[in-house]
């Protein structure tokens, strides 16, 4: 005759009632049943596992040196004077002909230059030019960018000094755009380590009577 858990366990705290006690919690865990409020299982603890990167922050590039100092302005004398101030009176083609007469003729921005028929246009590497008071004198000056090949960029710039044309700017660097904000001339220069690129700002040095790269900087951009 079987008997049910409850008999049983009525004769087992007559023997042993430590038992009992055990007996009475195998037999609600062996049921599966539980009162309302009791605490239940979560399920199964997840495995851990080793952290997974999903971002890591570039490397800044070394340390830059302070920004190069302007050179001496050059007057252009083979061309004709503008006793006005005005810049716009002369051809930029024929200004950039003339700055880069003296020059080695293997270099690759005269050979671009000399291979130029119509500025700011295909295949001529010489720019559109620009005009902007990069002086403060009040008047417009002559900003030209020439494509030297391989990502270089030769940075030209010149100003009316009493009746002569003078170049006040001759940088040649890579670069990935030039730009123009109020009297500055910003030239942007990808680097190699990835995130970065390098900025340098050209202003007007009175006591040089030159562009002057006054900033060098590294700026963040978060392009890899």
């Amino acid at each position: 005759m079987r008997r049910s858990p409850t008999a049983f366990l009525r004769r087992a705290q007559a023997v042993a009632p430590g038992l009992a006690l055990s007996l009475v919690g195998a037999s609600v865990l062996l049921s599966g049943c539980a009162a309302t409020g009791d605490p239940k299982s979560a399920g199964r603890t997840p495995a851990a596992s080793a952290p997974e990167q999903v971002w890591s922050a570039s490397r800044p590039p070394k340390p830059l040196g302070p920004p190069n100092s302007a050179g001496r302005p050059t007057p252009l004398r083979a061309l004709p004077r503008v006793p006005s101030g005005n810049i716009h009176e002369v051809a930029p083609l024929t200004i950039a002909r003339a700055a880069a007469e003296p020059m080695d003729a293997s270099d690759d921005t005269v050979k671009k230059i000399k291979e130029c028929r119509t500025i700011g246009q295909r295949p001529c590497a010489v720019q559109a030019p620009r005009y902007r008071d990069l002086t403060g004198d009040g008047k417009d000056d002559l900003l030209l960018a020439i494509e030297a090949g391989n990502g270089w960029v030769s940075l030209w710039a010149f100003t009316v000094k009493d009746g002569v044309i003078t170049q006040v700017l001759a940088n040649s660097n890579s670069a990935r755009s030039v730009e123009l904000s109020g009297r500055e001339v910003i030239l942007w220069d990808p680097v190699t380590t990835g995130g970065y690129e390098l900025r340098r700002v050209y202003t007007w040095d009175e006591r040089l009577q030159a562009m002057n790269e006054r900033v060098t900087e590294y700026v963040e951009t978060g392009r890899k």
